[in-house]
């Protein structure tokens, strides 16, 4: 019997995300990092995917992360946290990824502090998510998936294109 490989999507975070549910709970929610995780395997599994799920609260090892999916992920989602807002280092390394890469952020970055408006990320970025809290990471792991049917001619998945077609 052959064994067939599960694709993965990536997810990976950064600075201050290990402190989920107790950092400022009345802007970021009650929610966990490991409830994030949870809620990330649980959508990926539904659309037939693994997840790689990582956190760092450091720059460099965030690059490492990216370079170490950049060619065997189907999707990466990432929330670089701060450093959306200050790393061409961490832009130029998702810049190399040769998957979508959807940005996510749990609060609306763009109704917050001006300099929190600017994402290096979103350049590189197949899509932005910012605003949903924890469900974000779910909806970029759909947009991947599929995205990741489209390329490979598979049908559609109508919850996804139908909110695409209609924004």
């Amino acid at each position: 019997m052959a064994l067939t490989m599960v694709p993965t999507i990536a997810v990976l975070n950064g600075p201050n995300l290990n402190l989920l549910g107790s950092r400022e709970p009345a802007l970021y929610g009650t929610a966990t990092l490991a409830d994030v995780r949870d809620l990330c395997r649980r959508t990926a599994a539904e659309v037939g995917y693994d997840v790689d799920f990582r956190q760092t609260n450091h720059e460099g090892e965030l690059v490492d992360f990216v370079h170490e999916v950049r060619e065997t992920a189907s999707g990466v989602v990432v929330n670089a946290a701060a450093y959306t807002h200050t790393s061409i280092a961490v832009r130029d390394a998702l810049a190399m990824v040769a998957a979508p890469v959807v940005e996510v952020h749990l609060t609306n970055v763009h109704a917050r502090d001006e300099f929190r408006r600017h994402s290096y990320v979103a350049g590189v970025a197949t899509a932005v998510i910012a605003g949903c809290g924890p469900a974000g990471y779910a909806f970029a792991i759909r947009h991947l998936a599929a995205l990741d049917a489209q390329t490979a001619g598979a049908p559609r998945m109508p919850e996804v294109d139908g909110a695409r077609q209609h924004a």
